[in-house]
Formats: structure tokens, sequence, C-alpha cells
């Protein structure tokens, strides 16, 4: 036989050669009978053929990606965007199916032509999926601290406003509080209890390796993931920043593969929850013609409160990018339109965003360097949002028009109708990132890094106000001469920090990593802001605030710079025996110019370690229980986040005096003491935790216990003079402590071939003290927060005393009402004495006032319920604040007929009616803020696809706010601040309603998440 090798390959080559002459050794390979007495390895090769299948995930939902591996033969495939694959096997050859946080399969090819295999999550890969840390990262099995992570298919649906909406009630012991529906507010946010009296008391946040990122350049659709570190020993690397807790976040990036498109888009439309049961027009009258109430009838019939809804309010959000990349290369890039609609009118936000990730692989795979670059281009409209109160306490029966149609105005009392349509307030916002990083693999066991970022942001305010306009006509300066306005602030910062990594593992059972490093980072903000009245028309409006003469008491001009520079060197040892114990310790040494001359530097350690138990053999029979492991940890944090200068001695502006000549020249003096010794608060805490799954990997979930003390805590005391210069001084001083309980629990109800349920759940409790407020030198009996505001001098709702709970409420014990309807208080003594006679004194031992409630929940919960029923799913999300008290200032300000004339609430009437006397703060306004809602429910559908060209195509459809369970009778006790020690946050105190809150409202939102 002759063979032509050249017009022979691959296969055809194989088997022409087995069956020619020169392979004719059937002795030596076993010559079984047929009819051409072909061998067994002939047949083998010939009865080759091509199986096909699909892999799903636990919830039967396509898998791309997967690896599968002919262990046989060597030949690999992988999965496409519907699951799908094709691999040539024989009968008997084996398939190892292997996917990262699935257990690895081994199948052996029988007859069939056709495989639909089914992933089973593995506990053990869960354990090992990577968790981002500071300055690095570490197995979820060698955590040592308290650490939770969030990733993308753990995020709330319902449209984000700010990327932390998406970690609302995910967190136990993170607690995210927005207190109001305005698209141009931000969030609260407060990590295990209170941490600081004046200076920052929100968590450090830190994306991809920037602290201090810019959450303005974040859509929910470039976040990979959010990893909270919450005890001390786990933020300690991040030092003079991280007294309340660092939130790390890490955005999506480019993947080996290639390229691949992703949209999301979606609309939502809000709609009132609740309308405060003002009365109305024909009420008004009732109770006029009743006698019930004195008032003028001017014979309409108004409801200004709807003309201040945008009632086809529309929010518009469309994401899409693109990802790809090779063995030495990836990219992502994405742009997001977000158009976000305010339920109130002139109340809106619109943003352009783009963001770019590059990665490139280079010499032999040792270097690699990534690049990422993000902007966000942002419009507000600001002028709407307000005015509640105005419309509300209105009288119904009168116009906001005179009778030819102009606008009505009476001094003092905002026409809020006039104000939207004569006044403008606009902010133009452009942030800016750009980031590097490069690793090198220098030895094997050794790595360097080094990491540079800088950040700017700025914005423009533009404010003007029509000649006409009520604000105009009524100033007494330059009545009629409008208002204009314009400021600008900038805010820059670099960032550089290079760190060294060196692990090693020793005879298998030992392995130690060490990693020092250095930081810099320099931050500097400017300002500049003017006004003017006086202007004789509307045209140019604030687009030339010179055009008429400056005149003292008409213009306003100021401006502001200032900078502040930290440096720090750092390093963490981690030790692992055996893959079951491990030990970790960190060191960081931080100087800040925000600190006095004599404190600059400080030194902030922590250690940790863990048990994981079950790996011993003692553990062997507990089959129940998959997997235990404690955790035990000690940190030191620091917290600068207060005024650059607050250190140095400050000159402020004094009075304008006339000099000789006829000049008028500005004053200066020192507003505030130097104080050499201001330093850090410090916070130190202790952590115990237990990490755990049982019961067939069923249920898992983690608890942590915690008790942290933070001393030093910053705050203006009066200073004696001399030898102070000034009357007050910025100083250390007070200690706070908290403890508390976290539970976090994940359980697989049920998983079958068509349906699954699973819940998760997220709980905790705190308590929080004010342990001292006082030193030898330096006294304080007591502070004051929550100015309550309205008619009268109703004075502060919360007072802060040493040994006492922080967020109680102090004031006036209600007694009864004397029989013609005036208020009776209980004193110290145990009486009923009327207001006159109540000692409000700041001593503790002599004040009548008492500790009526407590502003700050007992206990956060939330219940996730997540079915998947074939190509259905549906969320059902629950959260609970319980055992909290709130200040329900409407009622107490309307809920009262004495005295006025304008529109009141109907309970004036009914549960308050036998009030017949002035406003007075006491617990008979305070009211249970305990509730549990139905947060958000979501349904989607997701479509299967035969075209490879389309991977995934999902619907879906949200509901916000559906439902409230409460004994709450005001707004939404959702809303009520219920951070901070009793400080303004985002323009609302801790627990206190206020007396214009923008309306609580139930969102819909409709989306398609579409793949190619």
């Amino acid at each position: 036989m002759k063979i032509n090798l050249l017009k022979i390959t691959g296969l055809s080559a194989a088997i022409v050669l087995l069956n020619s002459s020169a392979f004719s050794m059937n002795t030596k390979l076993g010559v079984e009978g047929g009819r051409s007495g072909e061998s067994r390895l002939t047949k083998h090769v010939l009865a080759r053929k091509v199986v096909s299948g699909t892999i799903l995930d636990e919830n039967n939902q396509p898998v791309p990606g997967v690896g599968i591996k002919n262990i046989t033969s060597g030949k690999g495939a992988v999965t496409d965007g519907n699951g799908k694959f094709s691999i040539e096997a024989n009968e008997g050859d084996v398939l190892r199916i292997s996917y990262v946080g699935y257990i690895t399969q081994n199948i052996t090819v029988a007859n069939q032509s056709a495989l639909n295999i089914k992933l089973a999550v593995s506990s053990e890969t869960k354990l090992d999926d990577v968790v981002v840390v500071g300055y690095g990262s570490r197995s979820q099995r060698e955590l040592t601290s308290a650490i939770t992570k969030v990733d993308t298919s753990q995020f709330r649906q319902s449209g984000a406003r700010n990327a932390l909406d998406l970690l609302q009630g995910k967190v136990a012991g993170l607690q995210i509080t927005r207190s109001s529906s305005n698209p141009n507010t931000g969030v609260a946010i407060q990590l295990r209890g209170v941490t600081s009296i004046s200076g920052t008391a929100s968590p450090l946040i830190v994306i991809d390796g920037i602290p201090g990122g810019n959450l303005d350049l974040l859509q929910q659709d470039d976040i990979e993931s959010f990893t909270v570190l919450k005890d001390g020993s786990a933020a300690a690397i991040y030092g003079t920043r991280a007294n309340a807790g660092v939130i790390l976040v890490t955005t999506k990036k480019g993947r080996k593969g290639a390229a691949q498109f992703n949209y999301n888009g979606y609309v939502k439309h809000e709609t009132l929850y609740k309308r405060p049961d003002f009365m109305n027009a024909t009420q008004f009258r009732e109770r006029i013609a009743a006698g019930q109430y004195t008032a003028k009838d001017y014979g309409g019939d108004f409801n200004y409160f709807d003309d201040l809804i945008n009632k086809d309010n529309l929010t518009n959000y469309q994401n899409l990018s693109v990802s790809g990349g090779s063995d030495k290369s990836n990219y992502r890039g994405s742009f997001t339109y977000n158009k976000l609609d305010g339920f109130a009118r002139e109340n809106s936000r619109e943003q352009y965003q783009f963001r770019m990730s590059l990665t490139q692989k280079g010499f032999k795979d040792k270097v690699t360097a990534m690049f990422n670059v993000a902007s966000n281009l942002n419009r507000a409209n600001l002028l709407g949002g307000g005015g509640w109160e105005a419309v509300l306490t209105k009288n119904p029966t009168e116009s906001y028009y005179n009778p030819d149609g102009s606008y009505l105005f009476t001094r003092n009392i905002t026409n809020e109708i006039a104000r939207l349509a004569q006044e403008t307030s606009k902010r133009n916002q452009q942030t800016y990132s750009v980031d590097g990083k490069i690793d090198i693999d220098i030895l094997k066991d050794l790595k360097a890094s080094a990491f540079v970022a800088y950040q700017r942001n700025q914005f423009v305010d533009n404010q003007y106000r029509l000649l006409g306009s009520q604000n105009s006509v009524e100033n007494g300066d330059a009545p009629g001469g409008g208002y204009a306005y314009k400021g600008t602030e900038l805010n820059e910062n670099f960032n550089f920090e290079p760190t060294i990594e060196y692990s090693k593992t020793i005879k298998d059972k030992h392995r130690l990593t060490g990693m020092i490093g250095y930081s810099y980072r320099y931050e500097v903000n400017e300002s500049f802001s003017a006004n003017n009245r006086g202007y004789t028309n509307d045209i140019f409006e604030e687009n030339n605030l010179g055009s008429v003469p400056v005149a003292v008491n008409r213009i306003g001009i100021a401006s502001n710079k200032n900078d502040n520079t930290l440096i720090a060197l750092f390093g963490r040892l981690h030790y692992t025996f055996d893959g079951k114990v491990n030990f970790e310790a960190v060191l960081r040494r931080e100087g800040s110019s925000k600190f006095g001359a004599n404190n600059k530097w400080a030194s902030f350690p922590a250690i940790s370690g863990s048990w994981e138990i079950t790996r011993e053999k003692f553990m062997e029979n507990a089959k129940w229980l998959n997997f235990l492991k404690i955790r035990a940890g000690y940190g030191e944090t620091g917290n600068s986040g207060f005024a650059n200068y607050a250190s140095l001695v400050t000159l402020s502006t004094g009075n304008l005096y006339p000099f000789p000549g006829g000049q008028w020249l500005q004053t200066y003096g020192p507003s505030r003491n130097p104080n050499p010794n201001l330093r850090w608060e410090r916070k130190k805490e202790y952590n115990f935790g237990l990490d755990f799954t049982m019961f067939n990997n069923k249920l898992s979930g983690s608890v942590d216990v915690f008790k942290r003390d933070i001393e030093d805590l910053l705050y203006t005391y009066t200073s004696p003079q001399p030898p102070y210069v000034a009357s007050q001084i910025y100083t250390n001083v007070g200690t706070i402590s908290a403890k508390g309980i976290e539970l976090t629990l994940s359980y697989a109800a049920i998983k079958n071939k068509d349906f699954s349920w699973n819940v998760d759940f997220a709980g905790s409790t705190i308590d929080n003290k004010l342990v001292t407020f006082s030193n030898d030198e330096f006294r304080r009996d007591m502070e004051q927060f929550g100015g309550i505001g309205g008619a009268g001098d109703l004075g502060n709702a919360f007072r802060a005393y040493e040994g006492r709970n922080i967020g109680e409420f102090w004031g006036k014990r209600f007694n009864s009402f004397t029989p013609d309807g005036k208020w009776l208080f209980t004193n110290r003594a145990g009486q009923a004495v009327p207001n006159s006679q109540i000692n409000t004194s700041p001593f503790r031992d002599q004040t009548d006032l008492q500790m009526i409630g407590n502003a700050i929940p007992k206990y956060y919960l939330s219940l996730g319920n997540t079915f998947t029923y074939k190509q259905f799913d549906l969320r059902v999300f629950l959260r609970s604040k319980l055992d909290f008290d709130v200040l329900n200032t409407v009622a107490l300000s309307y809920g009262n007929k004495f005295g006025t004339q304008g529109n009141l609430l109907n309970s004036a009437f009914t549960k308050y009616a036998q009030i017949n006397d002035t406003y007075m703060y006491s617990d008979y306004y305070l009211e249970s803020g305990s509730f549990l809602k139905v947060d958000e429910v979501t349904l989607g559908y997701t479509f299967k696809f035969k075209d490879k060209a389309f991977r995934s195509l999902r619907v879906y459809a949200v509901g916000q706010n559906l439902a409230l369970l409460t004994g709450y009778t005001g707004n939404d006790p959702d809303l009520i601040q219920d951070t901070g020690l009793g400080q303004e946050i985002n323009g609302r105190s801790l627990g206190i309603d206020t007396r214009s809150p923008y309306p609580s409202t139930r969102s819909f939102v409709f989306g398609v998440n579409f793949g190619f």
C-alpha cells in the first residue's frame, strides 16, 4: 500500500496509517474478529463522536465560561453565552466539568450524544472566594476580622440614586438612611454606632484602591462588589481615616474572551405614598361653621400641595458596556445616562458618566499594568423640593393669586407657586478620576506594586430671582432689584502608594505573607462666591453680577482655600498553619498636617486570628456541621475628619469701620485659639466572631460581638481668658463607648430542577453611650442638640450627659390637662405642675426635664426571599427598625388650634382637641417609630436564545416601598434621621420629623438587561 502523507493530516492520517501494512502488528495490538480484522485501537479512533450539551447553575440558568476537559484525550471546550458546549469524546471517555464556585464533576460518556449537566454549589469553593481587603486580598477561609462582602447578585434592584443605596439593609451593623425622596440629597451612613461628636462619622470610601473615592463616579452597573471592613483589626491599615469603618468598592473589569456587550435600562415613576392629613377647603369651612375654629373664609377651594408635585416624573436610566480581552490584555468601557426626575417640581438631576478600565501584561507575564479613568457630568435643578409646609398650612380657601392674575404676596409668608416660577437654582458639576497601578513579580515569592491616582471635582452654582419675585420685592436693601448669585468650588486630591509583598510556603503547612507600604495623599479645596442686588432688568440673570454699582449691604463676596497632607508607612504580616489557623498583625504609622505641632504622628496597631475548628480530627463525626470558624481581633483606628487648620489660630472678619479719607476698612481678629496638642480621635475595638455552614451547606451565617471605645473626642470647649486669647478652643476630651451583636444568616430552603427558594437575614443591635464629656482642664456638664424650631421657643430635643445613652430625648414629662386645656407636666418630685414651674436647668440633679425617649433604633432587621421557577425570578425584601421614638413636630405645630388662623391637621379637632394652650415640646408628641415595610419586590423573566449572538435577555419590574406597617402617624418613619449624636445630617436632625418633610413616595421600575 502506498501512502501520500502530504495529503493526509490529523485523524485521517491516523486511520490510514493504522490500516496500512506498515502497522500490521496484529499480535502486539491484539486482533479481534471482524471483516477487516481491525484492532481495538483502530475501533477506538473510528468510534470518535461529538458530544453536545448544556450546563445550568443551581437556579437552572445557563452558565457561560464553564470549562469542559476530556481527560482521556486532553481536548477541551468552554460553554458559550447560552451555557452550551460541544466536544469530541468517545464512549467511556471522562469529561471534567469545572467552574469557580461550584463542585468539579467527572462524567463518563456513555452512548448518548447530548448531556444536560447541572452544577452544584461548593461550600469549599465559596470559602476560597477572594475578598478584597485593605491593600490586598484574602480568601473567605483566611479572614480573621469582621468583613462582609456584597456582590452584584445581592444588590437592591429599585434604581440607586447613590451607590450606597445598593447596600441598604444588606450588611448587619451598617445603617444607611435616606431622609428624603429628593434626588439631590445624599444618604447618612453609620457603621456600628456613633464614633464622633464633631468629626467625620461616616465610613471611609475606597474605590479601586483610592481612599476617599468620589461616589459620584459610580453607577450600579459599574460595581462588582462592596467589601465592608467593620472592626478595628480590619480597618487599622487605613489609620486616621478609619474610625467609622471602611467600605471598599471594586468596579468591574475586562475579562478574557471576545467582546461582550451588556445593556441595562429602566424607567422609574414615583407616586405619593402618604399625604399629610390637613383640612381641605370643605373641612375648613365646616370647622368654622361649627365654631371649632376661628379663621377667615375667602370662598375658594385650593389644593396647592398637589401643585408642588411633578406628576409626570420619570427617571430614565441607560447603561451600555463592552468588555473583552486576551491572555495578555483586557478592557472594559461603559457609558451611563441617568435622568432623575424628582417627585417635586423643579427638582431633578441629569448625569452623563463614562468609565474605562484597561489591563495589560508583559515581560513574560511578570509585569501587569492597570489603568482606570472615570468622568461624571452632572446638572442638577435644586430649586424644588421644599415649601411643603407653606402650602399645607395656607388657608385652603385663599388663592395664591390676585384677582388680576398676578401673584399674591404676603410678607414673611412665601408664595411657593410664585417662587417656582420666578426663581432658579442650578448646579453644574464635573468630576474626574484617573488612576494607574503596576504589579511586578520580582521573584517567585516577591511582588512589588505602585499605585497613583488623581481626582478632581468641581461644581458651579447659579441662582437668580426676578425683579418681580417675592424675595426681591420684599428685600429692604434693594427692593425690586432682583438677586443674582454665582459660586464655585474645586476639590482635588493626589494619591501615591507603593507596596512590596513577600509570600512563602514552607513544607505545605506554613504560609507566611508580609507586606509593607508607603502612602502619600495631598488634598486641596478652593471656593469662590459672589452675589448682588439692585438690578434694573432680568436680561443677564446671574451672568453679569457687576452690571450694577457695588454697594455695602447689597453685595457679598467670599473666597477660601485650604489643604492638607497625609503621609503613612504601613505593614501587615499574615501567617497560616495547615490551612486552618490564621494569624494577622497590622501596624500603620501616620502623620497629618491637620494635627497639632506636638502630635503630628500616630501609630495604629491591630492583631487578629482565626481557627477553622471543622478541620480538626475531633470534629470528623459532626457531619451536620460543614464549616465552623472562630475569629478574634483587636485594632486601633483614628479620626482626622475635621477642619484642615483646626490646630492653628484662625482670623475671622470683624466689622467695617470708617477710616480717614472716607474709606471703610475690614477688621480681623482671632476667632479660635491654637492647640499644638490637638490629636486624632482614637478608637480601640475588640471583636469576636463565628462563621458557620451546616446541614449539608443549606444554612450558613456569621455572628459578631464587638466592644469599642472612642477616646479623645474632639469638641469645642470654653477656654479661660487669660491665658487663652479667644473664648473657645477645639480640643480632645471625651469618650464614647459602643457594644453590639450582629447576625447574618443565609438558608437554601428549596432547591430542585425547576424551583428554588433562598432566605437571607441580617440583624443587629447596639448600645451606644457617652462615657465622659469633661476632664480636669475643660468641663461641659451636657450638650444640647436638635433644635426643634417652629412657633415659640421650643429649644432642643436632645441632651447628651455623661454616662447616658446616645440619642436620648430630654424634655418635659406630660402629666395631664387642666379643665380649661392648659398643660400640666410632672416635675422631678413626681408632682403635676404648670410649665411655669418646670426647672430646665442643665444640671441633672436640679432639672425637671427627664429622659423621655430615644431616637436610635434598638434593632435593625432585614429579610430577603429569592424565588426562582424555571425562567422566572421573584425577590421580596423586607426591612424593619424597632424600638425607637420620633418627635412629631407636624403634630406639635399644626395639631394645636391655639392662636393660629392657617390650616391645621384634622387631628387638631379630634386627638388633640383638648389643647387650649401654646406650643410645648414634651413626650406628648413622641411616638413609636417602629416599622416593618415591604421595601422592595422584584419580578423578572429571563429569555432563552438558540442564536449564540444573543447571550441573555431579562425583563423585570420592581416596586419599592409597597407597604408599611407602623403605629407612627406622621411621615414615613424610615425617612427619619437615625444616625449621629443629634447634629443635623443632610439638613435633618436625629429623631425629628421635620415640619416640612419631602413626601414619602412609592416607586415603580420597569427595566431590561440584554447581553450580546
